[in-house]
């Protein structure tokens, strides 16, 4: 535990020093160091100034995991945030956080099927993060009672007054045990989230971090607008147009990382997955892997690839759009070190547009949109890289034992032929350009609709 002495100073339980064990903590962030103590030695509200990528998630998710009771049936925590993904996001932060501690923690959001939201809380459920339509519509329909909180967090609360949520905010703080404990969070503190703070909380203790400055250096940044459906074949097309591909793939949940890193292994690639479930000595190991090129992709979450540093990455590869621009800024700063430039390629589907412009405008950094590439031009650069790699065989006459066999061959049939027979029962696999699925062409114009190339004619009876 000697690594997480400094979590131990802060006055963590050895359960809580498991579970930052177990995803790789060595450290606390700044905000961690300021906002745990108050948060487990005393009954003070907090309002805090730091941007996403701080840690903010553990700095208020382990004090409160140490402080609420299991097995409660009642909910003791509501965490309000702005988007659905952070609201999963977060709550899976903080399943990986509880350790052995029985709690039942559920992300509540729009667009997720309410009767499977009602089903776990009929069932009983101590935290809920949530987004604040959906919180306020349980509440409304009296699925959810709030009178009985302990901890109330708003996170990123200046991205929901952006948003227009603060109405709902306020109501739902409203609808609230007025004994419990409020916690704000915002990167910037605009009037209207001090008047919150100052309306709803108690006295409270101002916690603030350094802002990091965003910079993007040596970096070449592109996106390519792709549906949902078609992004794993469209990363599959970028691993195959390159000659040598040595990168990361950023997923946003676990279980889209056991599923890409899944499915590219099925495939044939040397692939290997990392997240918050797999015990420290299982990511050494896989660590130890990456950094010796004997796996050269690795599929990670933000909360796993934490303080990953190695130096030649060439690709940075966003499956999943990042939350916010700190994420893409960190992300991203992974590839074109030591004076190299890397490429950070970012997916982007029309639904996630404007918030791909929101971090091209925070991290002030261009990020240019391109077409993938073509199947025929990925068989080209597979053909050049199988000659490359012949030419090599040749050069270094490690052949001899097949000599023999050659000329036996040779005797009996064409030179081209013998050649071409070999290259089809070696590679005929690897240069079918059926191997590739079409992806749909699309655009997205900017206001964030899309608009579809469709190939129809005269036959169709359109034209």
């Amino acid at each position: 535990m000697e690594k997480l002495e400094k979590f131990k100073k802060l006055g963590l339980s050895d359960n809580a020093l498991k579970a930052l064990r177990k995803k790789g903590f060595e450290e606390p962030t700044p905000i961690q160091q300021k906002t745990i103590p108050i948060l487990l030695r005393d009954e003070r509200d907090i309002v805090g100034q730091a941007q996403t990528g701080t840690g903010k998630t553990a700095a208020f998710g382990l004090p409160i995991i140490e402080r609420i009771k299991e097995k409660s049936k009642i909910i003791q925590v509501i965490i309000l945030v702005p988007t659905r993904e952070l609201a999963i996001q977060i709550s899976e932060e903080i399943n990986s956080l509880k350790g052995n501690k029985r709690l039942h923690i559920i992300p509540v959001y729009g667009g997720q099927a309410i009767e499977l939201q009602l089903r776990s809380l009929k069932k009983g459920v101590d935290v809920v993060v949530g987004t604040p339509g959906r919180v306020l519509d349980h509440i409304r329909r009296k699925t959810m009672n709030l009178q009985d909180i302990s901890y109330l967090v708003l996170d990123e609360a200046d991205e929901m007054l952006n948003m227009g949520f603060i109405d709902e905010v306020e109501k739902i703080m409203k609808s609230t045990n007025p004994e419990k404990r409020t916690m704000l969070f915002s990167a910037t503190m605009p009037k209207e989230i001090l008047r919150i703070a100052k309306k709803y909380m108690g006295k409270y203790e101002f916690v603030a971090v350094e802002k990091e400055t965003l910079t993007v250096n040596l970096t070449d940044q592109i996106y390519f607008e792709v549906a949902t459906s078609d992004k794993f074949d469209a990363l599959c097309r970028i691993i195959d147009i390159e000659h040598e591909f040595y990168g990361l793939v950023f997923c946003r949940t676990k279980v889209d990382v056991d599923k890409i890193a899944k499915h590219l292994v099925d495939r044939g690639y040397d692939a290997d997955a990392l997240h918050g479930d797999i015990s420290q000595y299982q990511r050494e190991l896989i660590l130890n892997k990456f950094k010796k090129k004997r796996t050269n992709i690795l599929v990670a979450t933000d909360v796993a690839a934490r303080g990953i540093d190695i130096v030649e990455l060439s690709h940075v590869i966003n499956y999943s759009l990042p939350q916010d621009p700190e994420s893409y800024v960190h992300r991203i700063g992974r590839t074109g070190r030591a004076g190299k430039e890397g490429t950070a390629i970012t997916f982007v589907t029309p639904e996630e547009y404007r918030r791909l412009l929101f971090i091209k405008r925070i991290a002030k950094t261009e990020i240019r949109k391109e077409k993938l590439p073509r199947i025929k031009d990925i068989i080209n650069t597979k053909k050049a890289r199988i000659k490359t790699e012949l030419k090599n065989i040749i050069k270094s006459e490690t052949y001899n034992e097949y000599i023999k066999m050659a000329q036996e061959l040779l005797k009996e049939h064409e030179s081209e032929n013998v050649l071409a027979a070999l290259l089809k029962h070696s590679y005929q696999d690897e240069l079918n350009e059926k191997s590739y699925s079409e992806i749909k062409d699309f655009s997205i114009d900017k206001k964030g609709t899309t608009r579809l190339f469709v190939a129809l004619g005269k036959s169709d009876d359109i034209i």
